[in-house]
């Protein structure tokens, strides 16, 4: 699965372990950016070239000291891909084909930062509650709420009532993802995270109990890093010699 449109969800490298998120990374993601720019060609990577879905993210770092970078395209995959074209075809559609913004132009560079999240220890959650803020990342899928029956339970239940849906197609069910540190970045509790999930996978009309406990969640972890432009032009002018 690919092509997901995401919220801000860069951060330094927090941690340790064969699954880290290197700088190198982004550096790499910043070069595809900079070479389809420019007149520029791009820098072999180094690094191994493992298999992950990924998202790349771009912010636009604020020239007020103390504000909070402004997203600017944030796309990945569910896919596991090869790092080395992974991040670079992935760093070109989060930079000029998130449908929320328009594509980044060369004027831009300057003030870019490039964050990457490679996604592991994916899980099948028990339900749309069995999952940790600050740890898991989730991903809903839910069937449009006219499929279900109606219980009138308003009462938030740990139990999901998925076992029991009619079997839906992919143009009846809606499907939205959440990156591990968006939901405490917004200060979200667990109900106000999935209910802002449901709102973003399309559903506009009013979130229920049974819309809720319909969800099948899959939750998972990233490994994160994040480069500013000057960290990745220091990079690149190092890699040129």
């Amino acid at each position: 699965m690919s092509l997901l449109p995401h919220d801000p969800a860069a951060g330094r490298i927090k941690e340790s372990g064969s699954d880290d998120c290197l700088p190198e990374h982004c550096f790499h993601a910043f070069d595809a950016l900079y070479c389809a720019l420019t007149s520029e060609s791009p820098i072999a990577p180094t690094f191994a070239n493992n298999k992950y879905p990924l998202f790349v993210t771009w912010n636009i770092r604020s020239s007020r000291p103390g504000r909070a970078p402004r997203l600017r395209g944030c796309i990945g995959s569910f896919e596991a891909l090869p790092l080395h074209d992974g991040l670079a075809e992935y760093a070109l559609i989060s930079a000029f084909r998130d449908s929320r913004f328009r594509k980044i132009d060369e004027s831009e560079l300057e003030s870019l930062e490039c964050g990457i999240s490679l996604l592991t220890d994916f899980e099948d959650a028990d339900s749309y509650l069995d999952w940790t803020i600050g740890v898991h990342g989730i991903y809903i899928t839910f069937p449009h709420p006219s499929l279900l029956t109606d219980t009138s339970s308003e009462t938030p239940s740990p139990l999901s009532s998925s076992a029991y849906l009619p079997r839906v197609t992919s143009k009846q069910s809606f499907t939205a993802t959440y990156l591990p540190d968006v939901i405490p970045e917004q200060g979200w509790n667990k109900i106000e995270a999935i209910d802002s999930a449901i709102n973003k996978a399309g559903w506009s009309g009013r979130i229920t109990e049974d819309i809720r406990r319909s969800i099948k969640l899959r939750r998972y972890q990233s490994r994160k890093c994040l480069v500013s432009w000057n960290e990745y032009i220091q990079w690149r002018a190092a890699a040129c010699q």
